[in-house]
């Protein structure tokens, strides 16, 4: 083996183990089997004991002989040496590059440096000029192959070829990514490079060949980075191979670190800085620049947020704020731009349509996204999903289903598409020369601190210009002063000494003497005479400026400022991200949908559908009434409520299990609509059937779910004890065998609650006198059942509506004397009802007769009317009947006459076309305050 072979076996050897991230620590009890690899590739290389402490960097020669294979002595960490053929440690200092060093330490070292280089060289962008190298250099290099923005295109490839071979010796794809990214409208918020071509798109299509494309700079490119590069105003270095000189940071005349942005991803560290509109940017530079102890709130008058180039809607300052003061954090949440389209007007079909996407999107992957929740069923209410987009703009169009609520659907397509999404922010970047992570206000400041470095060093070279170019005109006018001497001194000397004497008669430098020497003939005139002593004029004007210029800090900052603002006048558009006075960008579907009255139909075989309070219009007693929809074969109607989209409905099972449900996840239906099977919405056991429904809008402490069952169980619960409700549902209350939990109604201490049984007997009793008990008991009897008689009906009569019925009795006029409200509104299964004045009972007792029945009929339903009345003094209420078949009929309770409690009643429904009466709900037309109900009553 040659010498110079075995020493760049030992280099190479060296390098292989340096770039190890972990420390090699060989143990000195190794078998020399571990080492034979290396024996057999690389015989002059032995491992030597070394000393525990550094060994300072020592020279040594590689042996040119074969080593002996006997095992050396190991006792430490893993050194490299070289042993000669006779086995003995020959180190010769004075020759060699082999440098003997700690592996771990060297590995240590070394990858630093490379995390370092990789930092400043390639992921992160300047603070001063807002852009990475490979950026920089593709502008420079554009700047100089001429590529103005009022000057043709030239392929990209031409560009490519340019910036990889004067200054960035790496890939051409990494060259023209970067390329194709400054000239993309959806990535920058300020493009920098004029595109001609197919730059790729927000499908994340990929852009054409760079030998297909065209570039040239943008005209906002050359106005705020390049120009002033010609007038020393930065740092020239040599380029890789020292063959060039390229631009160490561009004279930015705006923080383009805020008005694009950036992202990247070092070794240890990232970046992601979000773009920001460029008035916006001017703004509060030049607010930092009259205030420079701005708050961090003052400023956010000036840029209130990042503007995004696709636009979208920004959600709450919270994290903004946060990121301006840290540089790091949650920025904001954005979200798409979209909008409610009817489709059809009869069958109320509409449509979803997007046209703004969040920041850094793909739009189709996102369209696919939809299409994969839908196939998946994990995103209900859409029927069809199509991208309309085209030049005039973006245009995604979702279908909806017939009925579907299009609130309920964006907002879960905010909870599981990108069309809602967060951007996270993390500002860092070079800042002298080490990266930083800074808030708003220090990204300013560097930024001012660098222009005014900028603006300084422009006017000192163009002062230096002005100066020199004066002293020229100086002699040149010094030369018209006295031009017959001129030419007689010219005409007289020597070809070698005409400058000497021309310095020595007019006191002249040499540049001056020159200057004169070398004007022609013809411009010895007059005229041209006037334009030197103007020149000279405006040159001392000029010199004067600049050293004003220069004196104070001030004057500097007032420039910077007046070429920003030139350049917003300019360059800056509107706004395109909107932002939203809320404070979280999560919303819930009740965020979203209004808290409208709404109907509950419920049927005995549970199917419970949604309706419109004016799906059944107002008619008068004894007629037939409007069916409610389709039924199920054997089904009947079960209950029927009214209540509000944001209510939690109560559902209570025969068996004495709760559910819990928003009212507004019931589908709504049409009238004529079957309606949705309650397995699909509750988690129903086998054989289990929803009895009673309740609407509850708030879980408070003085209110009760009182408890009723078919045998005449009655008890009253805390209705915060049904606050947190499991999907499968919790107790409600205990059974006996072959009995049933049939009506639940909700009530306080002062309310009244009226029970009847099938055969007319009623109790009317203070809510208060029945037992508060736990969910887990039984109860105790209401009323004593003969016959084999069964609870029929209950009512509870508010408390404030006793209240008023008080107040009124006892107002001036009145006598003390009853108005002969309120009544007991009984309703019997065959259709016929009747009004009539009650009075208290006891509870356990046989109770009262309210209603007279022969042995077929029953009584269907029983409520307390008459609390709200209109001006005549009559009943301003309303009763909604729904018969067995489903047929619904809205009446009057004034057209319902007052009898007494033996009377037949007067017919309300018909039965012979829509079967017996099923269940009946009470409907107030009027709402009044007690206030109100008192005016009336004194009309």
């Amino acid at each position: 083996m040659k010498p110079s072979s075995s020493l760049n076996l030992h280099n190479n050897f060296s390098m292989a183990f340096s770039c190890a991230l972990r420390p090699l620590t060989l143990s000195p009890f190794t078998p020399a089997t571990r080492l034979s690899f290396l024996r057999r590739t690389t015989p002059d290389i032995r491992f030597l004991s070394a000393s525990s402490r550094r060994r300072p960097s020592t020279s040594i020669k590689a042996s040119t002989a074969v080593g002996r294979r006997d095992e050396p002595e190991q006792d430490g960490n893993g050194s490299l040496a070289v042993v000669d053929s006779n086995g003995s440690d020959t180190v010769k200092r004075t020759e060699g590059r082999i440098v003997l060093t700690e592996l771990h330490k060297e590995a240590t070292e070394a990858y630093m440096a490379y995390a370092m280089s990789v930092l400043l060289g390639r992921a992160l962008p300047d603070v001063r000029d807002g852009l990475k190298p490979v950026h920089r250099r593709i502008l420079f290099a554009m700047h100089e192959l001429g590529l103005s923005s009022f000057f043709p295109f030239k392929k990209c490839a031409r560009v490519v070829g340019e910036v990889l071979g004067k200054f960035h010796p790496h890939g051409d794809s990494a060259v023209y990514d970067s390329m194709v990214r400054m000239a993309q409208d959806f990535s920058l918020r300020s493009p920098l490079v004029n595109g001609h071509g197919n730059f790729g798109s927000i499908d994340d299509d990929p852009p054409a060949a760079m030998r297909y494309t065209e570039c040239r700079l943008e005209e906002l490119a050359e106005a705020m980075l390049l120009a002033d590069l010609d007038q020393d105003t930065v740092n020239f270095v040599p380029n890789f191979d020292n063959s060039q000189k390229e631009p160490s940071v561009l004279p930015a005349r705006l923080p383009t670190l805020l008005l694009n942005g950036s992202s990247g991803i070092a070794v240890g560290m990232a970046t992601n800085i979000p773009p920001h509109n460029l008035g916006e940017v001017v703004d509060v530079l030049c607010a930092i620049i009259h205030n420079p102890e701005a708050t961090l709130q003052e400023l956010l008058e000036y840029m209130p947020g990042p503007d995004f180039p696709t636009g979208g809607l920004i959600m709450g300052n919270y994290g903004i704020l946060e990121a301006y003061r840290t540089g790091c954090g949650r920025v904001v949440v954005v979200r798409g731009k979209t909008e409610v389209e009817l489709l059809d007007s009869k069958s109320k079909r509409s449509a979803i349509i997007i046209k703004e996407i969040p920041y850094q999107t793909n739009k189709s992957a996102f369209v696919e996204k939809i299409a994969d929740l839908v196939e998946n069923k994990s995103l209900d209410g859409i029927s069809d999903i199509r991208d309309e987009s085209d030049r005039s703009g973006m245009r995604v169009v979702i279908e909806l289903k017939r009925g579907s609520d299009p609130l309920i659907v964006l907002n879960n397509l905010y909870r599981l598409t990108s069309l809602q999404s967060a951007f996270s922010c993390n500002m860092v970047g070079i800042l002298n020369g080490q990266p930083k992570q800074m808030g708003l206000k220090e990204i300013l400041q560097a930024f001012l601190d660098f222009r005014c470095s900028v603006v300084e060093r422009r006017a000192r070279f163009q002062l230096s210009k002005a100066q020199q170019r004066r002293h020229i005109v100086e002699g040149i006018l010094v030369g018209f002063n006295n031009l017959d001497a001129v030419i007689h001194i010219i005409r007289e000397a020597s070809s070698n000494s005409i400058a000497a004497a021309l310095r020595n008669e007019f006191n002249l430098s040499e540049k001056q003497a020159e200057a004169l020497l070398d004007m022609s003939l013809r411009r010895l005139t007059l005229r041209e005479s006037d334009n030197f002593v103007a020149e000279n004029k405006s040159l001392a004007e000029q010199i004067s400026k600049l050293e004003e210029l220069l004196s104070t800090r001030k004057n500097i900052l007032e420039l910077i400022e007046q070429e920003a603002i030139d350049l917003k006048n300019k360059f800056a558009s509107p706004r395109r991200s909107i932002l939203e006075d809320t404070d979280d960008g999560q919303l819930e579907d009740i965020d979203v949908i209004p808290n409208e009255e709404m109907l509950l139909a419920l049927s005995e075989k549970g199917y419970l559908k949604r309706m419109k309070p004016n799906t059944f219009n107002l008619q008068h007693r004894g007629t037939i009434g409007k069916s409610v929809g389709k039924l199920k074969m054997n089904d009947s109607m079960s209950d029927f409520i009214v209540c509000r989209a944001h209510d939690y409905v109560l559902y209570f099972s025969d068996k004495g299990t709760v559910y819990s449900a928003r009212a507004y996840k019931i589908p709504e239906c049409s009238r004529t609509a079957s309606g949705t099977p309650l397995v699909q919405i509750l988690s129903l056991s086998d054989g289990e059937r929803i009895t009673s429904i309740i609407p509850v809008s708030e879980f408070t402490e003085d209110q009760f779910l009182l408890m009723l069952t078919v045998q005449g169980y009655v008890k009253r619960v805390p209705l915060n004890s049904f606050s947190s409700i499991r999907s499968t549902g919790i107790i409600a209350t205990q059974l006996v065998p072959g009995d049933e939990l049939k009506w639940v109604r909700c009530c306080t201490n002062d309310d009244f609650v009226a029970m009847a049984s099938h055969n007319g007997l009623v109790i009317l009793s203070l809510c208060s006198k029945i037992r508060t008990q736990g969910r887990n008991t039984r109860g105790a009897p209401a009323m004593r059942l003969k016959n084999w008689d069964r609870m029929a009906s209950v009512d509870i009569i508010p408390a404030s509506m006793w209240n008023n019925l008080e107040t009124i009795s006892k107002l001036p006029g009145s006598n003390g004397k009853s108005h002969g409200w309120p009544w007991l509104l009984f309703i019997s299964e065959s259709g016929y009802g009747k009004r009539v004045p009650f009075r208290m009972s006891s509870l356990n007792r046989v109770g009262l007769i309210g209603y007279k029945f022969s042995d077929e009929q029953r009584l269907a339903s029983v409520f307390v009317v008459g609390f709200t009345l209109a001006e005549d003094g009559e009943s301003d209420e309303q009763v909604v009947l729904v018969s067995q078949s489903g047929t619904v009929n809205r009446i009057k309770v004034r057209d319902i006459s007052i009898q007494s409690r033996f009377a037949r009643g007067v017919i309300l429904m018909r039965p012979d076309h829509a079967g017996k009466i099923q269940s009946a709900s009470l409907i107030s037309a009027t709402e009044c305050e007690p206030e109100e109900v008192l005016d009336i009553a004194q009309v």
